[in-house]
């Protein structure tokens, strides 16, 4: 990789490790003021999927835009919407301002996810893609390691400056990739197919599950909707299972995202490498699926934490490797690829959590048996 490369890789994975860890310092924050505001399963469920819709809607309209305008600004945009919604967040008092806090979230944050991948597709040859994924997961890991230790900590003191403070740093993160970035798509790559904005259309998410990335949007799917089977009600589980306060559920997800950031930053790559996307995702769907079984039965602190531990490293290899395929498959307009690719991810982060939320309220460790269904299901079509 070329040096001015691994200059941008560097101010991308600083912005997806900025991203993440504002998502982070939600985690072990939300079931509080979610216990504290009479709420529970169901509506928690309800939060986490309002920011899944309007990511789904919004995605594949700021891909395309990127294809036509250039990756930078749209990924400035956000950037910038990220930190005022979290700031916006940090003030909310009532169940109806978390909820407007996290639908405009949804609406402007949703810009900055297909952008970075998709500027990694301009900028890398595709035997470099895998680790160039790998290393913005690795990012992802990191912001999930510290997200929620910030937001544990600071959360048992006040549940709002946790939010300021992934603002502030959001804000950073804008100054940075302004001044340091450079454009990837070059003026004569671009695609100005029409004036106005492309509307999200279902008929085009439906023509896009027959084209060559169709099996690997609904993978996509699948795994984000495992993940918010376990992240979307982890933290009410962990509170009514095993009384976790705000600084226990965030020491715990530090320890989840240090085995992610690990497992995408030194092994992702060497292990995609050698034995290609596809093998990597059948392996990361099994080992998701049986994780899950074993996360719903578990009975203690520490083989809650083994479990989990086993899961977060098998979808470690896949988010990467879908990813990856998908870029390769999509050939042109990887904006517009990736686009997609996210709104089938938020499609998962939206029926996940409601899923998860409903079999919450029934029986706690429901979710987590349901999720290991999926992944076989996963592990089929694989």
């Amino acid at each position: 990789m070329q040096s001015s490369n691994r200059k941008n890789l560097f101010i991308l994975s600083f912005t997806l490790f900025v991203v993440t860890l504002g998502f982070g310092v939600v985690i072990p924050i939300i079931p509080f003021y979610m216990e504290k505001l009479g709420a529970r399963g169901t509506e928690l469920g309800l939060l986490v999927a309002s920011y899944a819709v309007m990511r789904l809607l919004f995605a594949p309209i700021w891909g395309g835009l990127s294809d036509r305008v250039g990756r930078k600004p749209i990924m400035m945009i956000g950037i910038l919407g990220y930190g005022l919604t979290m700031v916006l967040f940090g003030f909310a008092t009532e169940l109806w301002m978390l909820f407007a806090a996290r639908i405009l979230s949804g609406i402007l944050s949703s810009a900055t996810s297909p952008t970075t991948m998709a500027y990694i597709g301009d900028s890398t040859s595709e035997q470099d893609r895998g680790r160039g994924m790998g290393i913005l997961g690795a990012a992802v890991g990191l912001g999930t390691i510290f997200g929620p230790a910030l937001g544990g900590l600071l959360g048992g003191e006040s549940l709002s400056t946790p939010f300021f403070i992934a603002g502030a740093m959001s804000f950073l993160a804008l100054g940075l990739t302004w001044i340091l970035l450079p454009e990837s798509l070059p003026k004569e790559s671009r695609h100005p197919t029409e004036k106005k904005v492309p509307l999200p259309e279902i008929r085009l998410w439906w023509q896009a599950l027959f084209s060559p990335i169709g099996i690997l949007l609904v993978l996509a799917f699948v795994l984000t909707f495992g993940l918010m089977m376990f992240y979307g009600i982890f933290g009410l589980y962990a509170l009514e299972r095993f009384a976790f306060g705000p600084e226990e559920v965030g020491v715990f997800f530090m320890v989840v995202g240090l085995v992610s950031a690990v497992t995408q930053g030194g092994l992702t790559g060497p292990i995609t490498k050698k034995w290609g996307e596809s093998p990597v995702i059948k392996i990361g769907m099994l080992g998701s699926a049986v994780a899950l079984i074993l996360v719903g039965l578990a009975g203690s602190y520490w083989s809650l934490l083994v479990t989990i531990g086993i899961f977060v490293f098998a979808t470690a290899l896949l988010t990467p490797a879908i990813s990856s395929l998908t870029s390769k498959r999509a050939e042109t307009q990887q904006g517009m690829a990736m686009g997609l690719s996210n709104s089938f991810m938020n499609l998962g982060r939206i029926v996940g959590p409601l899923w998860a939320g409903y079999l919450f309220d029934v029986q706690a460790g429901y979710p987590y048996l349901s999720g290991a269904a999926v992944m076989l299901v996963g592990l089929a079509i694989g």
